[in-house]
């Protein structure tokens, strides 16, 4: 079967069968065109509620949701009976439509597109041509012209118009290139009408009319353009179209014909379309794009030599500098104080995929044009496809620095060139995006005082230089390149839903850019919306995808180069929570020895996959893995590991969690990693939630229990309420899924006392009175006495002190084999023996109490009873009116 979205959405059936298979119904249409889109991903269902629905979904959506998703099966098993059905699988958290790419006419436009490009860089103009033709000859009208939008197809609606326009520009350039200028005057009359401030058309149309001989007509067009700039925007047309403007008055021959050699065609002089930025620049931590090949052609050259600019430097200039780069003022001073000095050096900038590597050396090789005769800047990936050898690089400077024409293959004749074109000149080259030692060093024995300036992922190895490890921003640089991204403004920083993007975004500048276009192409998305959308890790990658498409290519560019097994341990590394993780927890997940997993975890920091954090006083060195490679990670282990790998992993990375809360409890150290153990559990608390819900989706039950139970004692002396609620509440389905009674009593009660403290007191009843039918059924005496004495606790807070005092007794039986008990029940005898007036007996339950917690060792409950007893030394309580009734919970005192 055939789907069309370039225009109105179509399904085409196999020949042979029913022809039209396109739903009516729009709500399916958009289902199916969403899913299209983001064809051979997974959508999630809140991507695809918030198309069919926007902000205001109804109750039922999801449910809904699935009525379509069953529909649209239906649909393509009568398209393809054979393999239809399958084709739209749910994968969570959402659902995935497999399909060819053949099967599209969206990914065949790209793909043509895609090839065209590159032929166009190699100057093939002919096939070019062709290509974009076909390409463009895919497009019946706007995407989906005939489905509603919501905010992903929106998206992506503007992202493909703008695509097709550059598809469009690139075809008439290289169809001006093979002399098909009157061929062309109709068509870009159309378009020049259709977009009146596009200058590169006007250029286009000028060069075409003045080559047919109507330099009068070429002439008003830039007029109309230029007039039209100053009534509507108020400035004048670019500097380019301005030179070609003047060329035309002139009667410049040089404009007339197009230089055609074998098939390929030889520009110089400027770009008609450059001079002036029309949009934002390349994305921090990209590539700048390529020079614009000329829509002016250069006199014709019947020898095969190359043509070589006079002066030598006709075509050698920067790209336009980042319009959206900011910060980085340590790096630029330090970069330019190396530049400036006096002889030939290398200097490379080396940082993770997307962190600003390519902006930095822009900015800095425009700070500094005061210092080098000749700027050049090589992109050695210009479509993020393939590495050229050395003789491509040299090729590629001599491009750069404006040699036009064949060149020689042989390195030495290149090499010679170079030298000669350089001659006394301070060159300035920028080699961006080096992955090989061998693409420099010809570069460096033929300019030996040349200043290079080259940017990687990782040092190669054998290239000597000064070295500048280029990190993420810091937070406030990363809010401000997020905020003027998107165009918001600049008190936006200060907010709490732009720390959310920055922090989820991991401070990435490329992933910042993305961010920012989600929010940019969503109006109705408010900046809190986007930070509630990014918060999800689920679909944190498939959101920033949707919004700029080819993000998660340019993240996995960072896994280029990475030998296997140390691309193994990244992805197990997946499995590790946000934030800073020991030897101990690499060595976990890795399944080997401490030793073993700091040599793998050395070779991905040298990768760039890992950050490393150096030790400090008190501190271990621990590793962290940046946080969108964090997502990355796991979605890769997911999809190319067992499920049983990941579990046993897991189960691993539990226990040693597990371990470490044990070791730093009430026995444990004064100090854990330099801090305080509560200090230090605060911290890693995060951490540990996100393991065990791991360790809970994985259905690993007893590793979950296990982990929640030592977690317990410090989330109550924290006071962490919602975190205590949500560990316990998987501990006690974990617990259900053992079979565990006795754990069920326990947690219930413990969940009982949450809700008391909480005075959710019909709650806390329910949770007392499940925990006392757990523990009878168990035998679980202890956990039986303690749901008593918390349901005593209870009858008391509700003035029932009858009820309350009746509930005690049986707790008093266990407390000798349990000292919390004991505890319990003589705090509660103590309550009821202040409410009848009897300070004595209340005083010495208070004292017992002293006697178990000090037992205990548990500092929390030993200050409770001291502070209870100090009451009847100073004859009253600090805080008149009230009373402690549980460590650190006061209620209103009823009068004796």
């Amino acid at each position: 079967m055939r789907f069309r979205i370039l225009g109105p959405l179509e399904v085409r059936a196999p020949r042979g069968t029913a022809g039209d298979l396109t739903p009516r119904a729009a709500k399916i249409r958009v289902v199916l065109a969403t899913l299209l889109v983001r064809a051979n991903e997974i959508v999630s269902v809140d991507s695809l509620i918030d198309e069919l629905w926007g902000e205001n979904p109804p109750r039922t959506a999801t449910t809904t949701l699935q009525v379509y998703v069953s529909q649209l099966r239906k649909l393509l098993h009568e398209a393809d009976t054979e393999f239809g059905r399958d084709a739209l699988v749910t994968r969570p958290p959402g659902y995935e439509l497999r399909i060819d790419p053949a099967q599209l006419d969206l990914t065949v436009f790209e793909e043509l597109h895609g090839r065209s490009r590159e032929l166009m860089e190699q100057q093939n103009h002919r096939t070019a041509s062709d290509l974009q033709r076909q390409a463009l000859g895919l497009w019946r009208g706007p995407l989906l012209s005939d489905t509603p939008h919501g905010p992903l197809l929106d998206a992506t609606a503007v992202r493909l118009a703008e695509v097709r326009t550059a598809a469009l520009e690139q075809c008439i350039r290289a169809e001006l290139h093979l002399g098909r200028h009157r061929e062309l005057i109709g068509e870009l009359q159309s378009v020049v009408a259709e977009l009146p401030l596009r200058e590169e058309f006007h250029a286009h149309l000028m060069v075409a009319l003045y080559r047919s001989g109507r330099q009068a007509d070429a002439l008003q067009v830039f007029g109309r353009l230029r007039r039209g700039l100053v009534d509507e925007l108020a400035i004048e047309p670019g500097r380019s179209l301005q030179a070609l403007h003047q060329r035309i008055l002139v009667g410049d021959p040089a404009l007339l014909t197009p230089a055609v050699r074998a098939g390929h065609t030889m520009a110089s002089g400027p770009a008609a379309g450059a001079g002036r930025t029309t949009g934002p620049g390349p994305a921090q931590g990209a590539g700048p794009a390529p020079a614009p090949v000329s829509a002016a052609p250069a006199p014709v050259s019947a020898a095969p030599r190359p043509h070589v600019p006079s002066g030598g430097s006709a075509m050698a200039q920067l790209p336009s500098p980042d319009e959206l780069f900011t910060g980085r003022e340590e790096e630029l001073a330090s970069l330019r104080d190396v530049l400036g000095a006096p002889g030939g050096r290398l200097v490379i900038v080396t940082g993770a995929a997307g962190v600003g590597k390519t902006a930095l050396t822009l900015a800095v090789a425009h700070r500094t044009r005061d210092l080098f005769d000749v700027p050049v800047f090589v992109r050695l990936r210009p479509d993020g496809h393939g590495q050229p050898d050395a003789v491509g690089v040299l090729a590629g400077v001599l491009r750069q620095y404006g040699v036009r024409g064949a060149l020689p293959e042989r390195i030495d004749e290149l090499r010679e060139m170079l030298v000669e074109l350089t001659d006394g000149r301070r060159v300035l080259l920028v080699l961006d995006g080096v992955v090989d030692a061998e693409q420099v060093r010809p570069v460096l024995s033929a300019l030996p005082d040349c200043t290079v300036l080259v940017t990687c992922r990782r040092v190669p190895d054998g290239l000597a230089g000064r070295v500048v490890c280029l990190d993420v921003p810091g937070v406030r640089e990363a809010r401000r390149l997020f905020v003027t991204a998107a165009g918001q403004s600049a008190d936006a920083t200060e907010s709490a839903e732009c720390a959310g993007v920055v922090e989820a975004c991991g401070r990435l500048p490329l992933a910042l850019r993305a961010a920012a276009k989600a929010l940019a192409g969503r109006s109705r998305l408010p900046l809190g919306g986007l930070a509630a959308r990014l918060r999800d890790e689920r679909t944190r990658l498939a959101e920033l995808e949707a919004a700029s498409p080819g993000f998660r290519a340019r993240l996995c560019d960072a896994l280029d180069g990475v030998g296997a097994a140390e691309l193994r341990a990244f992805r197990l590394f997946g499995l590790l929570p946000a934030g800073p993780f020991t030897p101990d927890a690499a060595a976990a997940v890795l399944d080997t020895d401490v030793a073993a997993a700091r040599a793998t975890t050395d070779a991905l920091v040298r990768a760039r996959l890992l950050c490393v954090e150096l030790p400090s006083a008190g501190r271990p060195e621990r590793h962290h893995v940046p946080e969108l490679l964090r997502l990355l990670a796991r979605e890769r282990l997911d999809a190319e590991e067992g499920p049983e790998v990941v579990r046993a992993a897991l189960a691993r990375l539990c226990a040693v969690f597990a371990k470490a809360v044990e070791e730093a409890g009430p026995s444990g150290p004064a100090a854990v990693d330099g801090v305080h153990p509560l200090e230090w559990f605060r911290l890693r608390l995060p951490a540990l939630i996100a393991v065990a819900r791991q360790a809970h989706a994985a259905r690993l039950w007893a590793e979950c229990l296990h982990l929640v139970d030592r977690m317990t004692g410090f989330l109550e002396v924290l006071g962490a309420w919602e975190e205590r609620d949500t560990c316990q509440g998987l501990a006690l389905e974990a617990a259900q899924q053992l079979g565990d009674l006795t754990a069920q009593a326990r947690l219930l009660r413990s969940l009982g006392d949450l809700a008391w403290q909480r005075r959710r007191l019909d709650t806390a009843g329910e949770l007392y009175e499940r925990a006392l039918m757990a523990a009878d059924v168990a035998g679980a005496e202890i956990e039986r006495c303690r749901a008593l004495t918390g349901l005593a606790g209870l009858r008391l807070d509700a003035g029932a002190t009858d009820a309350a005092a009746a509930l005690v007794p049986p707790a008093l039986d266990s407390a000798p084999q349990d000292a919390r008990t004991g505890f319990e029940a003589h705090r509660v005898l103590g309550l009821l023996a202040l409410e009848s007036g009897e300070r004595d007996a209340a005083q010495g339950h208070f004292a017992t109490c002293l006697t178990y917690a000090t037992s205990l060792a548990d500092a929390r409950l030993e200050s409770y009873a001291r502070r209870r007893l100090g009451e009847f030394r100073s004859g009253g309580t600090a805080h008149p009116g009230w009373s402690e009734v549980q460590p650190g919970v006061w209620r209103m005192r009823t009068a004796a």
